[in-house]
């Protein structure tokens, strides 16, 4: 497809709510910051000026590292392209500033914000420079190789809350560049629109909308449904065809194919909850989760796994022998049916190819990843931020207009505020739902400053709450439920990768995410426990943020081999557990979690068993998402016969194994969130019933991950799906 054809398929533009007001920042702190990130992203040169400070390099280092460039680097780039790369500067991208404003005002915690602004503050004094710099000098005003070496050595501080201070400042810069970044696209060759695939035409939804006023929109429905995902999609389908009146509510907004795939700037923004940027709160795992029109369906990567055997036993020996039912296997069968679920249309890409034919040499157990592209080919590696071609069948595309032909209504731009309550025959018993309404702008988007609020009251006969696991249980609490096991048992299935550098362009981006995984170590302390292997998105803005910073030469080499790259990750069935809970602020969602000692073993395993299946696939070059441990590179005269048993490899392995997968030098992140609102048998031990009904009030119901008794071990988006099934078909008898 040529770049013209593209242009004309390009998505419509989508644009970001306004700035937060304030400085987030004081001047002086905005010199330090953007100091700091001229260093971990540098402008590099032979020769500087005051104006722009630049990490100077020897002609002939110079000249090496464009050598290097112009290995990875496509043919029609040339040295041009090259040249404005090394030039750039984080500072220097557009609207770096103004992410970093909407980052800091918007989205990160106010307790991570006053650290950093400690530290710049600090760096901005003589005597906070000479403690964590050894200069009297200002941070500023060092040349940018000096504070490179002062970023190197906090990179290798004793003090781990320092190290992990500035692997997340970094991770937070590393992350705004590449999404801002108008020279790496070009580096990489990689396009702004997939080059696979046709845009489909997405359902017409028709969302209810108020004038403005100040008294209170009342509403009357059978069944309000908070939350549009993936339990909260099912819901809606089952309850309206049972002929129930149903309400669907949401506080992300709707975008159709065309506005898809959005850019990495704008996708995080519009499409994922906290803007992309939440970790737990010690910082040691980055979390994802989907707050889009569809939820996580909207954002996931098609993995359609049901079940498993081992997990559904593990459930029903807990109290609930539905898990080991026919019926709970009906209702898995019934929502892939209906997503058209199916592996029999896959066409692996390279990554998910060395997964497969790495394991067979190896001798490991493989399979194919069903999908749900509704029995089609869907060969895109952009759907993490919207299905242009429509084809991935998430709630969107299925569920939804289901639920909407079957005469459900739908309100985008909800904030649901707390459930409202009854006492009927001495029993708490839910009787609607109180919220506020924001409206799109003038321009139908949510950009514009004349946007109105209303306030929303919502009576109804049942409430289901399914804003998934990081926000269902702190809807309970605003609603005064305090049932201790709200918010705990959260499972995240947490996930490092190793990246491998191939000598021939590999384009990772292109194709299928996620249609194959390893699961020989799935049960590595034979109840259930252990790592799978599984592809890894490879839009750059997921991939290069987890990357270990050495230096600024280094990072942007490493980043212009992204095309010649591939990723892997190692996903837990965690058995330790965290929580969630409010910010004692400003309310919103906060996480306690810390990968447990016990679950890092079982990741390690399966780091190790991707280095060998990315080895014997013929990478270069092997990273770790480990500051602790040195790259791999591949010798030109290594022995090929010998396999992975060549002796500098398995050296490398034995440093791995030494050393393990510590913390604050291991990045860990979360694409899967569940068990904050528990299916038990007792009230002692879980939010809901096995009915999916809230042990504390009638008539209130939790559809959605948050119910998992505990990690289901597989992509989540099946079993939440039959579980809403099971809970809605269950509703919908009993009204």
């Amino acid at each position: 497809m040529t770049s013209t054809e593209l242009d004309l398929l390009a998505p419509l533009a989508a644009p970001l709510p306004p700035l937060p007001k304030g400085e987030v920042l004081s001047s002086s702190q905005w010199t330090t910051l953007l100091a700091v990130a001229d260093t971990l992203i540098p402008s590099i040169g032979t020769s500087t000026n005051n104006d722009h400070p630049k990490l100077i390099l020897e002609e002939s280092e110079y000249a090496a590292a464009v050598q290097k460039l112009q290995t990875v680097v496509p043919n029609e780039a040339g040295r041009e392209a090259i040249s404005h790369y090394l030039q750039e500067s984080a500072g220097s991208t557009p609207g770096f500033r103004e992410s970093v404003q909407r980052t800091f005002g918007s989205y990160l915690r106010e307790d991570a914000l006053k650290g950093i602004r400690v530290i710049l503050s600090a760096l901005d004094t003589r005597a906070g420079c000479l403690i964590l710099t050894g200069y009297s000098t200002f941070f500023h005003l060092q040349p940018v190789k000096v504070r490179q070496q002062i970023i190197q050595s906090w990179t290798q501080s004793y003090l781990p809350p320092l190290r992990q201070l500035i692997k997340s400042l970094g991770a937070l810069v590393i992350s705004i560049w590449v999404k801002q970044s108008p020279t790496l696209g070009s580096i990489l060759g990689f396009p702004r629109n997939p080059v696979h695939g046709k845009p489909g035409k997405g359902f017409d939804y028709d969302f209810i909308r108020f004038s403005a006023g100040d008294e209170p929109e009342i509403l009357e429905t059978d069944v309000v449904i908070v939350g549009s995902g993936c339990g909260g999609g099912v819901c809606a389908k089952n309850i309206a065809e049972a002929g129930h009146q149903v309400l669907v509510v949401e506080r992300a907004y709707h975008f159709p194919p065309e506005y898809f795939p959005m850019t990495s700037a704008d996708g995080y923004i519009h499409l994922f909850h906290n803007g992309g940027v939440d970790t737990s709160d010690d910082s040691s795992i980055a979390v994802l989760a989907g707050q889009a029109w569809g939820g996580g369906g909207t954002v996931n990567w098609s993995a359609s796994l049901q079940t498993q055997a081992f997990v559904r036993q593990e459930w029903a020996d807990g109290g609930l022998s539905f898990f080991t039912s026919s019926e709970y296997q009906e209702s898995l069968d019934r929502v892939c049916r209906r997503m058209g679920v199916s592996g029999d249309h896959v066409d692996h890409n390279p990554n998910n190819k060395f997964i497969l034919d790495g394991a067979r040499r190896l001798g490991y157990s493989a399979k194919v990843v069903p999908q749900n592209t509704g029995g089609k080919k869907h060969y895109c590696g952009y759907c993490t931020f919207g299905c242009a071609a429509n084809e991935k069948q998430g709630p969107v595309a299925s569920f939804l207009p289901d639920a909407a032909k079957a005469g459900a209504r739908f309100m985008e731009g909800f904030e649901a505020e707390k459930v409202l309550f009854d006492q009927t025959n001495g029993k708490k018993t839910a009787s609607g739902l109180q919220g506020t309404w924001k409206s799109r702008d003038g321009h139908g988007g949510v950009s514009g400053d004349d946007r109105i609020a209303r306030k929303i009251t919502i009576k109804a006969k049942r409430v289901i709450i399914s804003c998934g696991t990081l926000n269902s249980p702190l809807l309970l609490l605003r609603s005064g439920l305090n049932n201790p096991q709200i918010g705990r048992n959260l499972h995240l299935h947490p996930v490092t990768l190793v990246s491998a550098v191939f000598p021939q362009e590999i384009r990772p981006w292109e194709g299928p995410i996620l249609t194959t995984l390893c699961d020989e170590f799935q049960n590595l302390d034979q109840r259930g426990h252990g790592a799978k292997i599984e592809a890894m998105t490879m839009l750059p803005s997921w991939v290069l943020p987890f990357q270990p910073w050495h230096s600024g030469l280094d990072f942007k080499v490493m980043a212009s081999q992204h095309s010649h790259t591939v990723s892997q990750i190692s996903l837990v069935r965690d058995r330790d557990t965290g929580r969630v809970y409010p910010d004692p602020i400003d309310g919103k969602c906060r996480i306690a979690y810390t990968p447990s000692a016990f679950d890092k073993k079982h990741a390690l395993e399966g780091v190790l068993a991707m280095t060998k299946i990315l080895y014997i696939a013929g990478a270069k070059r092997l990273v770790l998402a480990s500051s602790a441990i040195p790259p791999f590179t591949r010798a030109d005269d290594v022995d090929e016969k010998m396999g992975v048993n060549e002796p500098l490899f398995q050296a490398w392995l034995a440093l791995i194994r030494k050393n393990g997968l510590g913390s604050p030098d291991t990045s860990w992140g979360s694409a899967h969130q569940m068990g904050t609102c528990r299916m038990a048998d007792s009230e002692r031990k879980g939010v809901v019933d096995p009915q999916g009904k809230v042990w504390e009030a009638e008539g209130l119901y939790v559809a959605d991950a948050s119910v998992f008794p505990s990690a289901s071990g597989v992509n989540p988006m099946v079993t939440n799906m039959a579980i809403s099934d099971w809970i809605s078909r269950g509703i919908a008898r009993g009204m």
